[in-house]
C-alpha cells in the first residue's frame, strides 16, 4: 500500500486502484472504499474472499450501502444465498426487525431495518455477516444482533478491509489505515 496525502493506492489479486481520501469527522482523513460501479474490483475482491467464509455458513448477510455489489458476488461465486438489511424502512415491508446501531465512524446513529419475510430465511441458519470495510465493528455487532433476533446464529464475520481496531473476530483481505 502507497499512502499520499489525497490517495491510497490498494491491490487486490491483480486490480490496483487509488483510492481517494476524504475528511471524516474528527477523524480527519480516510481511504475511500468503492465498490459500486467497479466491477473489477468488486470481482478481485469477492474471489479473495471465498477462502474467508467459514464452513458450514449457509448464509451471508449485508447492509444495503458500499457492500451490495461485494456480498452479491460472493454469493454469485459461493453459491450461498444472501439476505440484507436496510438503512430506511420501507413501505412494503412486513414486521421488520430494527436494530440500532451506533456509528463510531460518522458520530452518528443508524437504524438497520430487516423485513420480517428476509428475518424469516435466517432461522435456523449459520449466517456470515459480509460487509466492505469495517472499522470499529458496530454494525456488524448490530448485523450480529438481528441475526439472533431472527433465530439465526453468526458463523463468522467477512471483510475485504479492516481500519482501525475492532474485537470481533474478523476475516479480512487487507488493512486500510485509520487516517491519513
Amino acid at each position: 500500500m502507497l499512502a499520499g496525502m489525497d490517495n491510497l493506492t490498494i491491490t487486490v489479486g491483480d486490480v490496483t486502484r487509488t483510492l481517494p481520501t476524504v475528511r471524516v469527522g474528527n477523524l480527519g482523513r480516510v481511504p475511500l472504499v468503492e465498490f459500486i460501479g467497479d466491477s473489477e474490483l468488486t470481482k478481485a475482491a469477492a474471489q479473495a474472499m471465498l477462502p474467508l467464509i467459514p464452513d458450514g455458513t449457509e448464509l451471508l448477510l449485508s447492509v444495503v450501502t458500499n457492500a451490495l455489489p461485494l456480498v452479491h458476488e460472493l454469493s454469485d461465486r459461493s453459491g450461498l444465498p444472501y439476505v440484507v438489511a436496510r438503512k430506511k424502512r420501507r413501505t412494503y415491508m412486513q414486521d421488520p426487525l430494527i436494530q440500532q446501531v451506533p456509528s463510531m465512524t460518522l458520530g452518528v446513529g443508524e437504524t438497520l431495518w430487516l423485513d420480517g419475510p428476509h428475518a424469516e430465511r435466517l432461522r435456523g441458519k449459520q449466517v456470515a455477516v459480509v460487509q466492505d470495510v469495517v472499522a470499529s465493528g458496530g454494525t456488524a455487532q448490530a448485523l450480529s444482533r438481528l441475526v439472533d433476533r431472527a433465530g439465526g446464529q453468526v458463523s463468522g464475520y467477512l471483510a475485504a478491509f479492516k481500519q482501525g481496531e475492532t474485537e470481533l473476530p474478523l476475516h479480512y483481505l487487507q488493512d486500510l489505515p485509520r487516517r491519513l
